[in-house]
């Protein structure tokens, strides 16, 4: 199967959680709150393809399939979207348009405050996610910006921790997930700052 056959049915797949919440609306099946439940379902999603797009690097690493890497920027994208979803419900079906009661929420209440900075930091991954602005940018100076998912990320999970009261399970698995993701990261990071010690001090003492 192609790269590009694999996108199509990788693009479906991600719409399916959209799918299926539309059709839990027409149907009768959200919560009783049914404005809380889309939140809290888009959340989950933006959560979920975030971890999963941080997830492809170590996996292509470890299991040696470069061709993941073709496949990280539509799921980053995607977690981009359910957010977007996600802040829209609040804007839309929980504020109506209420900037004032919004800013006064965004300040006074942490745990939007969290959620509102992982967005914001979102913004720019997904405007930057072009090949045309990898161009533009640089390489070196792209990367950089896009450590901003990180960050993202941490923001992403201390609002979930922030906003549940009693079932504080769910987010914890998150934190979990996205520790190892950390961990992973940096192990890469000192075991190739590792391997080019012995060959950058070798250069330093060839003669010159």
């Amino acid at each position: 199967m192609t790269v590009r056959r694999i996108k199509l049915w990788m693009f479906a797949a991600c719409l399916i959680p959209l799918g299926l919440l539309v059709w839990r609306g027409v149907t009768g099946g959200l919560t009783a709150n049914p404005i809380e439940d889309i939140t809290h379902r888009t959340g989950d999603w933006t959560l979920r393809f975030l971890l999963a797009a941080l997830a492809v690097t170590p996996l292509r690493k470890l299991l040696g399939w470069s061709s993941l890497a073709s496949y990280r920027r539509m799921v980053g994208l995607f977690a981009f979207f359910y957010a977007v979803l996600h802040l829209s419900t609040y804007l839309v079906l929980d504020f109506f348009f209420a900037f004032d009661l919004i800013l006064d929420d965004i300040v006074e209440r942490r745990y939007v405050t969290a959620g509102f900075t992982g967005f914001v930091l979102l913004v720019p991954l997904a405007l930057t996610s072009t090949k045309g602005m990898i161009r533009r940018l640089g390489g070196q100076r792209w990367r950089r910006l896009h450590r901003l998912v990180y960050l993202a990320a941490v923001a992403g999970v201390v609002h979930y921790l922030w906003l549940v009261k009693i079932d504080i399970g769910p987010p914890l698995v998150y934190a979990a997930v996205l520790a190892v993701l950390f961990g992973v990261r940096l192990w890469f990071f000192y075991t190739k700052s590792a391997a080019a010690a012995p060959v950058a001090a070798a250069s330093a003492s060839q003669p010159t």
